[in-house]
């Protein structure tokens, strides 16, 4: 074995150890290999530590084209809209696939070094970098078909000859997990004959075969020039369904588990303070194993959320709400989560699973249908198919109730995101959420596809008019989720570690406690779910002072919608 200085001799050994789960006797090498390059980069590399997470860690969720003008580079135009519009309100910019693709908005990578240069450059996600956190994408599970490594496949050549996965049509593949009703396989005319490769996303979307080792020292390789380019959290995309082992579901399976841990630890020492976050649409259980004990992700996203605040206020109950999250686990040390309403894909309806009767999923589809919105399929072992997530702008998702329309819309949503911006983990705000976009039926229209209806692409002409409007939606939505951040921002018990307690009150109420042990401050978050004003009994926080309109707590009710954050004087 190689001998190395005590700053790596333990890490070669930790890697080694993780990488035998995947790769057997070939782990040393390939510590070896990976330790050779942490050594390079910390040696060309200044190093940088990150603060760790605090109250004032917002996340913003945003395409590099959300925002366009018809002249800069729409990076440039996103920075500036940010610096000038948000400020220090937000700590962490997630900027989505910023990559040349060929389909799903970025999510089949054409080339993993470049930025598209319809965006902008490196230079521009750097500077990005100099004022908030970036987080960026590693497509881990597949690439584009497009990509050079899936034409080296096509044409025989090496390395890309090697780097996918390939399967006989009669192979059973009935037990595989599938997010899409896409066939799995695809076939695919090469040199050597026609080759069925494996694609659990698309056809334009090729599984990367991980039990080649060259394929994971290129993901090391891409993930080390990310952290030189500004990035400072790493979110590894779709990574449940990374290793392949036939006659298994394909999904979480403990290679798949030692990848990540081996990807946590080559962030930390690269990058101290750096973060990884595991993107994994799944049930609870399946999600929360990606903290394992402490030592895989940093952050998995809190994807049974979406769904459940969207079921909450559609049918003005906090039961369902209140089960789930009275039930979290304790996160191991190290861990939280990234809480979230809405994003660039749909709302998720797999993590229902278990948590509320298959009838009320199928009435909130219902009436997202009547919102505007689409619903995409899965395809199950038995070849049949269940709704798996809905397509909707969210602000538009709370047009009303399962009863149908209301003038309650502005109300429902601004309670839904300061229930997610209170909760116990750090909150992130879909861009598209924090300007009020509704349904972008003109986008499905132009693409195809029904994941458009929440990609708008704002002129940011159009956008600021609508900002500098008193009138507006945006303008009323924009103004008061800023107030909101910016108190919350100024709360210790807001503090991602900080402890949460599910408080019951009364029937269509959703409340929970966040308290600081550091300084005893102890804070209750109050919520109204439904279309009614409710009674309810404040004798015990009358001495207490509501944060969100900074006044004494003295009213008998809560008027719909109505959100008060108490705390004591």
């Amino acid at each position: 074995m190689q001998s190395y200085p005590p700053i790596f001799a333990s890490f070669h050994q930790s890697l080694s150890t993780l990488l035998e789960t995947p790769y057997g006797d070939m782990s040393d090498d390939l510590a070896s290999i990976i330790v050779r390059r942490i050594e390079h980069f910390l040696h060309n590399h200044e190093q940088k530590d990150f603060n760790a997470w605090s109250e004032q860690d917002i996340f913003l969720i945003t395409y590099g084209d959300s925002l366009k003008d018809g002249q800069k580079k729409p990076l440039n135009v996103l920075n500036e809209f940010i610096k000038s519009q948000l400020g220090q309100l937000i700590s962490t910019v997630h900027i989505l696939p910023y990559f040349p693709f060929s389909s799903d908005d970025g999510f089949s990578v054409i080339d993993y070094l470049q930025v598209n240069p319809a965006l902008g450059s490196w230079e521009d996600i750097r500077a990005i970098s100099e004022d908030y956190r970036v987080m960026t994408d590693l497509v881990i599970n597949h690439v584009s078909r497009e990509s050079l490594w899936f034409a080296d496949f096509v044409s025989g050549t090496r390395p890309g000859r090697d780097y996918f996965i390939e399967e006989e049509p009669a192979t059973d593949l009935t037990m595989v997990t599938r997010p899409r009703n896409s066939p799995l396989l695809v076939p695919t005319q090469t040199r050597r004959g026609t080759r069925h490769v494996w694609a659990t996303f698309s056809e334009d979307q090729i599984d990367l075969n991980f039990k080649n080792p060259d394929v994971l020292i290129k993901m090391v390789d891409i993930v080390l020039f990310y952290l030189t380019q500004g990035t400072s959290v790493v979110r590894l995309d779709a990574i449940a369904f990374l290793w392949k082992r036939l006659n298994t579901s394909c999904v979480h399976l403990p290679e798949t588990h030692a990848i990540v841990k081996v990807m946590r630890l080559i962030v930390e020492k690269a990058r101290p303070g750096a973060l990884l976050i595991t993107e994994t649409n799944v049930p609870d259980p399946e999600n929360f194993s990606y903290f394992s004990q402490g030592n895989e992700a940093h952050m998995v996203y809190q994807f049974a959320l979406p769904p459940l605040i969207l079921h909450a206020l559609n049918r003005g109950t906090e039961k369902y709400l209140a089960h789930w999250a009275r039930a979290l686990p304790e996160y191991p040390e190290g861990c939280t989560t990234l809480n979230f309403t809405a994003s660039h894909d749909g709302i998720g309806l797999r993590p229902l699973e278990g948590l509320v009767p298959n009838n009320e999923v199928s009435e909130l589809v219902d009436s997202m249908h009547r919102f505007g919105g689409f619903v995409s399929m899965r395809t199950l072992q038995d070849q049949s198919e269940k709704p798996y997530e809905i397509n909707i702008s969210l602000f538009d998702a709370m047009k009303g109730t399962r009863r149908g329309e209301d003038h309650w819309q502005a109300q429902r949503f601004l309670c839904s995101q300061i229930i997610m911006l209170g909760m116990k983990g750090i909150p992130a705000i879909y861009i598209h959420s924090l300007l009020a976009t509704p349904n972008d039926l003109a986008g499905v229209e132009r693409s195809g596809r029904t994941r458009s209806i929440n990609r708008r692409k704002w002129d940011i002409e159009d956008l600021l008019s609508e900002l500098d409007n008193p009138v507006s939606m945006q303008n009323m939505i924009f103004r008061t989720l800023k107030k909101v951040i910016e108190i919350r921002r100024k709360e210790s018990c807001f503090h991602p570690d900080n402890p949460q307690k599910i408080i019951d009150i009364c029937p269509g109420i959703f409340a929970f406690s966040r308290t600081d042990p550091k300084t005893g401050r102890h804070l209750i978050a109050i919520h109204n779910l439904t279309t009614t004003h409710i009674q309810i009994d404040l004798e015990q926080y009358k001495n207490y002072l509501d944060l969100l309109k900074q006044n004494p707590c003295h009213s008998e009710y809560l008027t719909p919608y109505q959100s008060l954050w108490l705390i004591s004087n």
